[in-house]
């Protein structure tokens, strides 16, 4: 009987865990033009170290997601290259481009 409130006590756990992540609140960063990312972008390519990027997409609740930190693997003037060759759009003003 006793290690079911144990399991009971993990789940408990990883559920208030889960709840307190689904309820954080992601500040939006102000939006950067290409000159900056890409100047940004530059060391941290060379240097093989990750960053951290803020997505601009929301979820169903018009929430932002959490940022992601990883290791940019290569980017051009329209998308960033991340871990497992996932390809991230680079959003910027059309007059920037």
């Amino acid at each position: 009987m006793q290690r079911q409130g144990f399991y009971l006590s993990d789940h408990t756990a990883a559920l208030n865990q889960q709840n307190q992540q689904l309820n954080e609140i992601y500040v939006p960063r102000p939006q950067q033009s290409l000159a900056v990312i890409t100047e940004v972008l530059a060391d941290p390519y060379q240097r093989q170290q990750p960053v951290t990027i803020q997505l601009k997409t929301v979820d169903q609740n018009n929430r932002h997601l959490p940022d992601i930190t990883t290791l940019i693997r290569g980017y051009n003037a329209n998308d960033i290259v991340i871990d497992a060759d996932r390809f991230i759009r680079i959003w910027c003003k059309q007059s920037e481009r």
